[in-house]
């Protein structure tokens, strides 16, 4: 199926093709017609299958349809959980709309306000927005979603998490009844079902991958160490590695904020991204991240919601998650568009049953070992057998070997700034 057939106008399609986009991915294949039809969706898509595009082009192209007004008042709503990911929605909608009149903009918190109201009060279509700036910004008088149209409820599983849902519903008094209802969540979980249920209208379900889906092209592999051994471990694979771009998850924000610091005295350039962080700092983070000024990025779950980092060839769980599914959210990150990936686990005794749930949702075993020097204190368990010096096919050491190691005036001299190696044939 190509875009055309979804119904796009010819003016999507352009933008589409700007983006070098080919082919719709499986949740724009099944979102697009019916949200084009003016149905409420209830989706379920993981984070990099192509779910902004889905629910924001058709938006786009049903809002650009409309006789515009002097006033422009916003007409569609994108609700979103973290400032990160509302930055990356509006950056899409941003590129699906260059070919038609819609004006766009995202508030969130954390920045002055000033920048954002001066949009509002200019006129805007699509607000891009999280649940607590656009609160405030409504008490202020700033805001009036009394002509909305479209609302879009982007990774409401974490919104609900986060416990934004009487946020939302004090939003949602805010609006007009009869509007069009868009849901998205990773997971159809009992209260995102609940959320639905008196939300949406004879909604289509769309499920374009199932909840224990992980990217076909990532290698997950399990080192088991002891927890006071992790930062060691970590920092050898990396050094030795020669790693650049790697994705680090802590479970804490002081934990974050210790393992960067710990890096940075390895002399790994590193940066920590967490919910404590100011948004400059964050924004700053992430920028120097991509740009590879800094190799190794450490971030909590919340602050990692919504990260768009092309090409992510590692990911790292120093500390595995409480919640199963938070896993498959991590490892995510990388893998995308068809490129390989690698998700490693530094999984000590006291996670043993964190790893159980996430294997039981996955409905696989994931391969498990140690690294030389690194053996747990009471051993392997669970299948944890194999050494790291062990070099066969599917060995944990096949999973690295396909990165370079650093020569010694390599170590001395990059500090880890620049690019990945390319991975060997």
């Amino acid at each position: 199926m190509t875009f055309k057939e979804l119904g796009l106008s010819e003016a999507l399609l352009k933008a589409v093709a700007d983006k070098n986009y080919e082919t719709p991915s499986p949740i724009q294949e099944k979102s697009i017609p019916p949200i084009l039809r003016g149905q409420d969706v209830l989706a379920s898509a993981q984070t990099g299958t192509g779910k902004t595009a889905g629910f924001a082009m058709p938006m786009i192209q049903l809002l650009s349809m409309e006789k515009r007004s002097s006033i422009r008042p916003i007409q569609g709503l994108v609700l979103t959980p973290t400032r990160e990911l509302a930055a990356q929605v509006w950056d899409d909608v941003q590129s699906y709309s260059k070919y038609v009149d819609i004006r766009s903009t995202v508030i969130f918190g954390g920045v002055n306000q000033k920048p954002q109201v001066a949009q509002l009060q200019r006129g805007v279509d699509i607000l891009v927005a999280t649940p607590g700036r656009l609160m405030d910004l409504h008490s202020q008088g700033f805001i009036s979603l009394k002509k909305l149209k479209f609302l879009v409820l982007d990774e409401a599983d974490r919104m609900l998490d986060m416990g934004f849902l009487r946020d939302i519903k004090k939003i949602i008094q805010m609006m007009p009844e009869k509007r069009q209802n868009l849901l998205f969540s990773a997971t159809f979980s009992k209260e995102i079902k609940k959320l639905a249920s008196g939300l949406l209208t004879n909604p289509i379900l769309v499920e374009a991958t199932p909840e224990n889906t992980t990217a076909e092209r990532i290698d997950q592999a399990v080192y088991r160490v002891d927890a006071k051994r992790k930062t060691e471990l970590i920092t050898k694979l990396i050094w030795e590695g020669n790693w650049h771009q790697v994705l680090v998850f802590t479970r804490t924000k002081h934990g974050a904020n210790r393992l960067t610091q710990k890096l940075e005295k390895a002399k790994i350039t590193a940066a920590a991204i967490h919910g404590n962080k100011s948004q400059a700092a964050r924004t700053r983070a992430l920028a120097n991240f991509k740009s590879g000024e800094i190799s190794v990025l450490v971030a909590t779950d919340i602050a990692a919601r919504g990260l768009d980092i092309p090409l992510l060839p590692f990911v790292i769980n120093y500390e595995l998650p409480n919640i199963a599914e938070d896993y498959v959210h991590r490892i995510g990150r990388t893998g995308r568009a068809g490129a390989s990936g690698i998700a490693i686990s530094l999984v000590s005794g006291e996670e043993n049953e964190y790893l159980k749930s996430i294997e039981k949702l996955l409905g696989l075993q994931i391969q498990s070992g140690t690294v030389e020097g690194f053996e747990p204190s009471k051993g392997p368990v669970d299948g944890g057998k194999k050494r790291m010096k062990e070099k066969g096919k599917g060995s944990i050491q096949s999973h690295t070997n396909n990165y370079k190691k650093p020569s010694n005036n390599q170590k001395r001299n990059n500090r880890f700034r620049g690019k990945p190696n390319k991975p060997m044939d």
